[in-house]
């Protein structure tokens, strides 16, 4: 891995917290994601499925946790299956995960090569009642393709059809939404990585280079600080681009007088970081440019003001609603008649910001959390208000990444990336 090791008391924590809050004699199991094959011999970089990584640390494929807090034998109550590894393996792929690696990664002491999985899983489900599965019920979820978790789901409740199930999934929305310490430090650099690929990115912009060039920008500098890129696919929009939520081809040449809406956000050690700012192609916004980047960014400074424990996620989203009518009130998009004569399922301010201001990040982009429940203390958010206007050729949106706190404003993890006009506009000038 290019990230620095992570303290495996995180991962000791995690577990403990996760089995604090399982039933009575039962047992978890969570899996490795797949490698993904492409065509041929090609495959997809490997990308590690983040509850197990969340509960042990590993970060390798074909690894399985079993979490059984009750089992009468203390050394199976925490157990990790690996992929054997030898020379051939070290050779080819390099080295996988030892027993003792394992140990130094997770805090788990008893550790099987997966040969032997069948033969501990057949004297574990003889002693427990029952058996966590590991279902993706994310809000935003939408899989079409069979994981190496629903293929051992379909295989253990076929081989032990008597015992009960249970979810894992609602344990780790709660969880997973609160984070440690370590976990923020590590949030922070994703987010300090990301500070050096848009300030690369200021001094790199001006007239005519193409919206790939500055896709390539940033890679460079997240590579060369220990992430392996992006936390999610980038949005690189010029003009009428940035009216398209979810422009991803980055394919077309940026042109003066022009806005290039950014969204774009480094990875670090599995977690992620969601960043977008809007900036001006010239180096300098012109005076409409101003006035809507202005409205958006007190949006911005008013809904992260409302990201305080207790506030419900769904009302939040009413408030927000109320302060971006009132920009663009002020802006002359939307008039009086537009909002006394709204549909309240989409009122009148959706024309020009169709989508939500926040959602939970961490080891996802879009991260679990529990959104019927009330925010809390370290819980993650991002603020990522917007003001879209394809009649005007440009939209604009900006977005941090905000730690709520036990009392007062939440902590911006972003609080270092320039977003004021004046300092994007000294940044890209200074020569």
């Amino acid at each position: 891995m290019k990230y620095h090791k992570i303290d495996s008391a995180l991962f000791i924590k995690n577990r403990k917290n996760f089995m604090g809050k399982m039933q009575p004699n039962s047992i978890a199991v969570f899996n490795s994601n797949d490698i993904y094959p492409i065509s041929a011999d090609s495959t997809l970089p490997f990308a590690q499925h983040r509850d197990i990584f969340y509960l042990s640390g590993v970060d390798q494929e074909e690894s399985i946790l079993l979490l059984y807090p009750d089992c009468p034998n203390p050394k199976n109550r925490e157990l990790l299956f690996l992929k054997e590894t030898n020379a051939h393996i070290a050779v080819w792929e390099g080295e996988k995960l030892t027993k003792e690696a394992a140990l130094a990664t997770s805090g788990i002491k008893t550790v099987y090569w997966l040969q032997d999985l069948e033969k501990v899983m057949a004297e574990i489900m003889s002693q427990c009642d029952t058996v966590y599965i590991n279902t993706n019920e994310h809000y935003r979820a939408n899989v079409e393709t069979e994981t190496r978790e629903d293929r051992f789901t379909k295989w253990l409740k076929n081989k032990y059809p008597a015992h009960s199930v249970a979810k894992s999934n609602q344990i780790l929305q709660r969880l997973r939404s609160v984070k440690d310490q370590i976990e923020l430090d590590l949030l922070q650099q994703a987010c300090n990585i990301t500070n050096k690929g848009f300030r690369r990115v200021l001094d790199f912009v001006k007239p005519g280079i193409w919206e790939y060039n500055i896709e390539a920008e940033f890679m460079h500098e997240f590579l060369n600080n220990r992430s392996k890129g992006f936390a999610y696919t980038p949005i690189v929009g010029s003009g009428n681009n940035a009216n398209v939520l979810h422009y991803i081809e980055n394919n077309q040449q940026c042109k003066a007088g022009d806005l290039i809406l950014i969204d774009a956000g480094a990875e670090y050690a599995n977690y992620a970081s969601d960043m977008t700012r809007t900036i001006p192609v010239s180096g300098r916004f012109n005076d409409r440019q101003k006035a809507v980047y202005n409205a958006v960014n007190r949006v911005k400074n008013d809904a992260t003001k409302l990201l305080v424990p207790a506030t419900l996620w769904a009302e939040y989203h009413i408030e927000v609603g109320k302060l971006m009518t009132s920009e663009l009130l002020g802006l002359g998009l939307i008039d009086k008649a537009d909002v006394k004569n709204e549909n309240p399922d989409w009122p009148a301010y959706k024309k020009y910001f169709m989508h939500g201001t926040s959602h939970h990040i961490g080891l996802d982009t879009h991260d679990y959390g529990l959104l019927h429940e009330p925010m809390q203390a370290n819980n993650v958010f991002t603020v990522e208000p917007g003001i879209y206007i394809p009649e005007e050729g440009f939209g604009i949106r900006l977005e941090d990444d905000l730690v709520i706190q036990k009392s007062g404003e939440p902590f911006n993890l972003m609080r270092d990336i320039p977003i004021e006009i004046e300092e994007i506009e000294d940044l890209m000038n200074k020569s």
